[in-house]
């Protein structure tokens, strides 16, 4: 599998770059690359800064880069430069601050897949679609502090987030 993420080490400390899809060969069942990732993430001390611009991708690597980053004891930097969207905006609700540049966004919308079968594999693909989002609406309202049911309607709305005039980050 080719890596979608890759580290810089300079002497403001260690950086590390999503410029793309997250996982576009799926983490689904691979041992190895959550793995390496982990051990290139925990290689080192110190804060972090991740540069984020992706479409999205796999919502489950990306709950596992989220989780890992979450549990890093550094500080954890998120600067969105272009689109963080989809399962790119899980990662970045990971940052203990996140920055997004004044022409960046942020995307989010409800989990969607690809699905083939008779009615029970159907409702068997609603029922973990559906847990999925509550998966990732976790993520968002720790971070932003909204209710699960706002957060569910702006998933609903596919809205897209910009930075605000007045500095910081918000998703509204």
């Amino acid at each position: 599998m080719k890596k979608f993420w890759h580290w810089v080490k300079n002497e403001a400390g260690r950086t590390l770059y999503f410029d793309g899809y997250i996982a576009q060969d799926s983490w689904f069942d691979d041992d190895i690359t959550p793995k390496k990732f982990k051990a290139e993430l925990n290689s080192g001390s110190g804060d972090i800064t991740v540069w984020l611009n992706s479409p999205g991708g796999d919502v489950f690597a990306a709950s596992q880069i989220y989780t890992m980053l979450k549990e890093y004891e550094g500080k954890v930097t998120v600067k969105i430069d272009g689109i963080a969207a989809s399962a790119a905006s899980v990662i970045a609700m990971a940052g203990d601050e996140i920055v997004m540049s004044p022409v960046a966004m942020m995307m989010i919308h409800n989990p969607a897949m690809v699905i083939f079968g008779e009615a029970a594999v159907l409702a068997s693909g609603i029922k973990m679609l559906n847990e999925v989002k509550e998966s990732i609406i976790n993520a968002y309202e720790q971070r932003t502090g909204l209710s699960r049911s706002k957060i569910s309607s702006m998933m609903d709305a596919e809205n897209l987030v910009q930075r605000p005039k007045s500095g910081g980050t918000r998703v509204c």
